[in-house]
């Protein structure tokens, strides 16, 4: 069970209509309540062993903030993992009841889609979020470097003269986003209590959804989003390779007792998935590190094939994150992540190659439509590097020209001596790293990977790893939400045209129009541009509004006019309405997808044919 608690001057709503077949009936629709404690209410599957601890909880908080009044409001959106109806409205019913016995006690109408008002009290404790489990309930079980990551560690920032200031003397008033992303950083909650923008839009657009299938965190894709997945994977694949990667592929699951796996993954920031195999105990991967170790292990190379770069597309890769942490796509259970490592000769070797990857990772986001005023950067690193690495460092932030937050250990207890992140901060000032490159000093003697140096001894490789975009699934959450924040400022939100489903709607004014159009879609088909037809029975103005409501960057109407003239009559997303060569405009759409990855149309090519996801 997920509650959202506040601490209200008042709550007002009103039921405006029934959300299911089964929701409550009611006498009244609209309420308001004065001097209350609201808590808003997700009942998940199991929650029918938990309502004595759960009505404790709600206790403790009344009496913490001496209220008598409490107001029970359901409110799905706080968790993926809902209970069935009848489920849910049995815990509240008895929340209800249990808790009538010694405070007044209201619940709002279970069922339907209802709008409120509720005025905040504002003080410290005032908006509180709880998770409640029950007493059986599998606890996560935390490595020893997430353990120690917890104990000291130091917090500046850096500006683009190498200067270090202290987070409370720094003046933020030119860089709040900046300070959104420390003040998420140092805070270290992760959990959500409102759903951000990015979700509403993957479900609108049907590109990803929830899973109730399968465990939380898990998403499913429609054939919109699996396009984009994979135009991603295509690109940055192309880019590493270009880089001079070598691809391999390697295992998900790896035994757990294994010496160096499992020595690996106490250092490792992150929870695992277990999973069992008769009595073996296996974990699911977190990144395509374990594999590709293994694969040099039994490798021989020397200095002179140094660096070295493997690649993989880790598909899937999973982390058991914590349930108050999972929404929509920023952060999974189950994920994929473009993964490769370097192996270098010697530390100058590394941070050279740190330094390429570094900006590659800014060159890549790009061509998602991710600037760098759009992403914060952090550069984490031990104290000892630091004093010995202090111009390098001071030439990373050089490279982005703007503050950087920096995280500084006194000791290393990750396996990583230096690490950089580009991070988004979303319209709820939640962060999420991007690309990502860490200098590894440890790894390489552990999994046993040597190479010959000049006088034909066995050393040790430093190893880089390195994620050019991130998640794939991070990157469209990123995108999303800067297109959310776009159509704030009065933008129209959009994706990048080589990643949009459909580039070109061609919308006959009648069906007299309809061959011609589909000759003209063919045409586009064959140059590589996907394209559709709206064939339905529908207003254009309607064919028109819906076409801009799924964001497609050019929208084109054929009707006498255009069969006459030669050209076409174009809606260019964010750029008004052109009259066009039909070979201007594909000239056009050519050159601005040049250099990015191709695939088909994902969806049947008349809108008449498709089914809707949701």
């Amino acid at each position: 069970m997920r509650v959202l608690f506040i601490h209200a001057d008042f709550i007002e709503f009103e039921a405006r209509e029934k959300a299911m077949k089964s929701a409550e009936e009611i006498e009244r629709r609209k309420e308001r309540y004065e001097e209350c404690l609201v808590a808003f209410i997700s009942v998940e599957k199991g929650d029918r062993g938990i309502v004595d601890k759960a009505s404790e909880e709600i206790k403790d908080v009344a009496q913490k903030l001496n209220v008598v009044r409490l107001v029970l409001y359901p409110y799905a959106h706080l968790s993926s993992n809902l209970a069935e109806p009848q489920e849910a409205l049995e815990v509240l019913k008895s929340l209800e009841e249990r808790l009538s016995s010694e405070y007044e006690v209201h619940r709002a109408p279970f069922g339907w889609y209802k709008s409120f008002v509720i005025s905040c009290k504002g003080h410290p404790l005032s908006e509180l979020s709880k998770e409640i489990r029950g007493e059986g309930e599998e606890k996560e079980e935390e490595s020893e470097a997430l353990k120690a990551e917890k104990r000291t560690t130091y917090w500046y920032i850096m500006t683009p003269d190498g200067a270090m200031h202290e987070i409370d003397d720094f003046d933020f008033s030119k860089y709040p986003n900046l300070k959104k992303f420390a003040d998420y950083e140092i805070s270290g909650s992760r959990a959500v209590r409102q759903i951000p923008p990015h979700v509403e839009l993957m479900q609108k657009l049907e590109i990803a959804d929830y899973e109730p299938g399968s465990d939380s965190g898990n998403m499913r894709y429609y054939p919109k989003g699996k396009l984009i997945k994979a135009l991603i994977e295509d690109y940055v694949e192309s880019r590493v390779l270009d880089y001079g990667a070598m691809e391999v592929e390697t295992p998900i699951m790896y035994d757990y007792e294994h010496p160096s796996l499992k020595s690996y993954l106490n250092r490792f920031p992150a929870r695992q998935y277990i999973v069992l195999s008769g009595k073996n105990k296996y974990f699911l991967r977190f990144a395509a590190c374990f594999g590709q170790f293994l694969i040099m292990h039994d490798a021989t190379f020397s200095y002179k094939h140094m660096p070295i770069k493997i690649y993989e597309l880790a598909k899937y890769s999973f982390r058991r994150e914590q349930k108050g942490e999972l929404v929509g796509l920023r952060r999974l259970r189950a994920f994929t992540m473009p993964d490769m490592h370097t192996l270098t000769a010697d530390i100058h070797q590394a941070m050279e190659e740190f330094k390429n990857q570094y900006s590659l990772a800014i060159d890549i986001l790009k061509d998602f439509g991710l600037e760098l005023g759009d992403y914060e950067v952090a550069i984490r690193f031990t104290r000892d590097f630091y004093e010995e690495n202090k111009e390098f460092i001071k030439s990373l932030v050089e490279i982005v020209n703007r503050p950087v937050l920096i995280q500084m250990w006194d000791e290393r207890f990750f396996y990583f001596v230096l690490k950089f992140e580009f991070n988004f901060v979303d319209a709820m000032n939640k962060a999420a790293a991007l690309s990502t490159v860490q200098i590894d000093v440890e790894n390489a003697k552990r999994y046993g990977i040597t190479y010959y140096d000049e006088e034909g001894e066995k050393k040790y490789p430093y190893i880089l790893h390195y994620s050019p975009s991130g998640a794939v699934e991070r990157v469209i959450y990123a995108m999303l939400e800067k297109a959310y924040m776009d159509s704030r400022r009065g933008k129209k939100p959009m994706l990048p045209l080589w990643l949009s489903p459909t580039q070109v709607r061609i919308i006959p004014v009648s069906d007299s129009f309809l061959g011609c159009s589909i000759d003209f879609m063919n045409e586009l088909k064959r140059e590589g541009i996907r394209a559709d037809v709206d064939d339905r029975d529908m207003s254009v103005s309607k064919k028109i509004r819906e076409a801009e409501m799924e964001w497609i960057p050019y929208i084109v109407v054929i009707g006498e006019k255009e069969m006459k003239s030669g050209k076409v009559t174009v809606r260019i997303r964010g750029d008004g309405v052109r009259e066009m060569e039909r070979a201007s405009l594909k000239r056009e759409i050519l050159q601005k997808m040049e250099g990015k990855p191709r695939r088909k149309l994902p969806l049947p090519e008349l809108l008449s044919m498709r089914p809707k996801f949701r």
